[in-house]
């Protein structure tokens, strides 16, 4: 065999050291450096697949290190950026916050859109939500009777103290007296209307942006450029209201209940209602005479009522006197339909301009 190994050997020009002998068989030395090769060859693959493996898990920790330092970040930087919660009571109030707020705070409405202002009483999850607010501004004078018991834990405004108010009898009065004229849980003496004061509203949003700058203190320049700009649009409705109405044919208009007083008082009309300050007042049949008799007599071409009082009395009205009915709106919230529309305040205050013109009959 040795021989034979040998002869191979002179063939292929290798040359053979001493035998190797297991188990009774005899291996060339070559035999053996060949089967050492193939295991050194295997073990350094192994060492090269685990260099590998330890690579790829040292890139794998410090992936999940970035990311978990990410999330971090984030879950800061979200929590430096939750919005303060404002919650307002009436629609007029709500429009100016939304106007100089710009999405930066998250604006609750109280006052469900499509329901009145008067007879309102929130559900105890929503009073949950008005508790949580940062501040809670409602309007007052008489307005919101829960705000009466309600226990509120943070900041709250009632507007009613920074405006001109009107009483029953057209006459201007200033909070302090209106707080003692009280009947039957309302003061009824006090019109509460007072969003249709373009003043009224420019001393809301004063006091609205002081408020809100103090809640978010780097937002404070763009409230302040957001109010200016809101000021300006007020002050285009009140120029507007003036211009039209100053030379009119007729002096009164009729509605449903009297929210009209603060309109009527500063561009010089009159306002004839079939109820007081309460639209829930039953109407009084002896009244709805006298209206009509008004309308014939005046000669006038239309009454109005609210979208969220029934409006069969003033249709009952509108009918006998032969004229037509129409709806204007007082502001203290706007309607389902009017919210889809993304109608604004001054969108709403200029519908009712051109409505009280056309009663009016104005040049």
């Amino acid at each position: 065999m040795l021989g034979s190994l040998r002869q191979e050997a002179h063939h292929t020009s290798v040359i053979y050291s001493p035998c190797y002998f297991k188990s009774g068989e005899l291996y060339p030395k070559k035999i053996i450096i060949t089967k050492l090769d193939i295991i050194l060859k295997k073990f350094g693959e192994l060492m090269r697949d685990f260099r590998n493996v330890v690579f790829l898990l040292i890139i794998a920790v410090f992936l999940l290190q970035m990311f978990v330092l990410k999330q971090d970040a984030k879950l800061a930087q979200e929590k430096e950026q939750i919005k303060p919660t404002v919650a307002l009571s009436t629609f007029s109030l709500y429009d100016i916050a939304k106007n100089i707020s710009n999405d930066t705070i998250d604006l609750v409405m109280i006052l469900p859109f499509g329901v009145d202002a008067h007879s309102f009483e929130p559900t105890p999850k929503l009073m949950a939500k008005i508790m949580q607010s940062d501040i809670v501004v409602y309007s007052g004078a008489g307005l919101e009777p829960w705000t009466h018991s309600f226990e509120f834990k943070n900041k709250v405004i009632d507007m009613s103290k920074h405006v001109k108010l009107l009483n029953s009898e057209h006459g201007s009065c200033n909070h302090e007296d209106h707080d003692h004229h009280h009947h039957e849980g309302h003061e009824e003496e006090v019109d509460p209307h007072y969003w249709l004061d373009i003043q009224n509203m420019i001393s809301a949003t004063q006091i609205i942006t002081d408020e809100i700058s103090k809640l978010s203190t780097q937002n404070e320049e763009l409230y302040r450029r957001n109010a200016k700009n809101y000021i300006s649009e007020l002050e285009m409705i009140d120029a507007e209201y003036r211009k039209r109405l100053t030379s009119c044919k007729k002096e009164t208009i009729i509605v449903n209940h009297n929210a009209f007083s603060y309109l009527s008082q500063n561009y010089g009309f009159k306002v004839e209602a079939l109820s007081g300050l309460s639209p829930d007042a039953q109407p009084d049949a002896q009244n709805m005479l006298k209206l009509i008799e008004h309308v014939k007599e005046h000669d006038l071409s239309v009454v109005f009522f609210e979208s969220f009082v029934s409006d069969k009395a003033m249709k009952s009205i509108a009918a006998e006197a032969k004229v037509n009915v129409d709806v204007l709106q007082p502001l203290g919230n706007i309607t389902a339909d009017e919210a889809q529309k993304k109608l604004s305040y001054k969108d709403i205050m200029l519908e009712n301009l051109e409505k009280i013109t056309k009663a009016l009959e104005c040049e």
